[in-house]
């Protein structure tokens, strides 16, 4: 009797517990593609307003394109201002991201494989960096730079990004650095290899998963960087590409389909480079914290 009475009151609950799991992960998926489709409105409605005509937005600003017109991308890529924008952003973000990634690994090797005096204080200064964002030590910047002679310049541009993007490059490499074993480092010392001579050979190869985190972060932000390059570069032969953007849309806003179209095209470097590296992103960002 007991036995059945067990086996009777079970029954509900085992069939219960599995519905109830069902509806949670319904609204989970549900949130998430509501939260997906959110985001990608704006991509999409950009896109395809680029194949329609002024007319067309005006009369239906939400509609499809009665015909695609490719010549508003042709007459963008035909454009000497687009690619030297795309060379300028090329150059910015590509030499922000070696610099960053040289030093940011040099400074999280020492902070994650040596003892001294001051570390901890130098490790929390970093970690402060990520406190302070761009858009409240822009003054201050913009005099600093102007001092140094290095306003209206790529290079002016290029050092402060430098110093904003170190903070998080160190952070996320100092648990991949720490993760490695010292006795791997002992072996190699044993075995006549320098400090140096272990940096290069073992700590790098051992830490590519998060240097190309680091690496495709500090690429982004320099790409997407805006409010430094409006600040700071006043030649339009200098402009990057998020800054010419916005000036493509000052010269051209009676062509609302022609700045739609701009828009799209300056989009898609960042949107390819961070899809191809998607899963290195996630992967370096998983082993940070499990280090």
């Amino acid at each position: 009797m007991m036995a059945t009475a067990l086996i009777l009151t079970s029954e509900p609950r085992a069939r219960y517990v599995p519905s109830r799991r069902r509806g949670s992960t319904f609204l989970i998926y549900f949130a998430a593609l509501l939260l997906i489709g959110l985001m990608l409105a704006p991509v999409v409605y950009t896109v395809i307003g680029g194949f329609r005509t002024n007319s067309d937005i005006t009369v239906d600003p939400s509609g499809l394109p009665s015909v695609w017109r490719w010549e508003n991308f042709v007459d963008v890529l035909a454009s000497g201002a687009f690619w030297r924008q795309v060379l300028n952003s090329t150059i910015a973000a590509g030499t922000t991201t070696a610099v960053v990634v040289v030093l940011g690994l040099m400074a999280a090797f020492a902070l994650s494989r040596y003892t001294f005096r001051g570390r901890g204080a130098l490790f929390a200064l970093f970690t402060a960096g990520l406190m302070f964002p761009m858009t409240v030590a822009i003054t201050p910047l913009y005099i600093l730079v102007r001092d140094l002679g290095l306003s209206n310049s790529l290079a002016g541009v290029i050092v402060p990004q430098i110093a904003f993007a170190l903070p998080v490059t160190i952070i996320i490499l100092v648990p991949f650095l720490a993760a490695i074993p010292n006795e791997l480092q002992e072996a190699a010392s044993i075995d006549g290899c320098s400090r140096l001579g272990f940096f290069w050979r073992m700590v790098i190869p051992l830490a590519v998963p998060g240097v190309i985190t680091v690496g495709i972060l500090a690429f982004i932000g320099s790409w997407n960087s805006y409010m430094l390059p409006l600040f700071l570069l006043s030649d339009e032969q200098l402009y990057t590409l998020p800054l010419g953007t916005q000036a493509f849309a000052s010269q051209y806003s009676v062509d609302t389909a022609k700045v739609l179209a701009f828009t799209s095209l300056s989009m898609i470097p960042a949107l390819v480079f961070f899809s191809l590296f998607e899963r290195r992103i996630v992967g370096g960002l998983t082993g940070a914290v499990k280090g």
